[in-house]
């Protein structure tokens, strides 16, 4: 995330973002605000810590060394997790964690092996959501006592955010901006890597997406996706 203190066009749109946030009277006190963010905080640790893991073992599983290198081959959140990325997400709703740094060259297939590695923090999210929404089935099914205490409905709350967040985490990472793994995705797909038009968009591809979150465009396409994919879980397992 070096090129992002680089930019001040970046900066700029991170403090609209978090002028907007602060102004639009979301929160009616401080508490609430601290509420909300302790039912967040272990969701998005875990959706974050197990997205870059999964890059970082596919990666090494695939022939790239690099991650296990660099301590990232591990679910350890202090692995993973960008402090400025996570301070950003709990303020501005949008952050970022630590990037896994892979070494393509060392990959036998190396289209087939980065297309893998980019899929491979996605599915997670969605083996995440999916694993979590079977536990709040089992835990429903003893609401009766479960339901009736105050720890009970925060974990309850906890385990619905960590669903919610991971499909967030999920959709938006398919979105084809770089940095995002579905611009790799395509660029793996179509073989863009030594084109102009992935130069172009590369290099301009943080401040595109700033673009599209201080302009909303970016929740008005995972809106719909993560209650279509919401939807879907809950009648597989209600």
């Amino acid at each position: 995330m070096k090129r992002l203190f680089a930019n001040p066009m970046i900066l700029v749109l991170l403090a609209i973002m978090a002028y907007q946030t602060i102004s639009s009277g979301r929160y009616s006190s401080p508490l609430d605000w601290l509420a909300e963010t302790a039912i967040l905080l272990p969701a998005i640790v875990i959706a974050i810590s197990f997205h870059e893991f999964a890059h970082a073992i596919v990666a090494y599983r695939l022939g790239d060394d690099t991650p296990l290198a660099q301590g990232r081959v591990t679910i350890n959140p202090a692995a993973h997790i960008d402090p400025i990325g996570l301070v950003a997400l709990l303020f501005i709703g949008f952050g970022w964690g630590r990037p896994v740094m892979i070494n393509p060259t060392r990959f036998k297939k190396r289209r087939l092996s980065e297309l893998l590695v980019g899929l491979s923090g996605v599915t997670m999210n969605l083996l995440l959501a999916i694993l979590f929404m079977g536990l709040l089935k089992i835990l429903y099914q003893f609401q009766w006592v479960f339901m009736l205490t105050e720890i009970g409905v925060i974990i309850s709350d906890v385990i619905m955010q960590i669903v919610l967040i991971n499909l967030v985490l999920l959709v938006f990472n398919l979105l084809p901006i770089p940095p995002l793994d579905g611009f790799g995705v395509i660029t793996q797909i179509f073989n863009l890597e030594n084109t102009r038009f992935y130069r172009e968009v590369y290099d301009k591809g943080f401040f595109i997406l700033m673009i599209l979150i201080l302009f909303n465009i970016t929740g008005k396409i995972l809106s719909p996706c993560v209650n279509f994919l919401y939807n879907l879980l809950v009648s597989i397992f209600f």
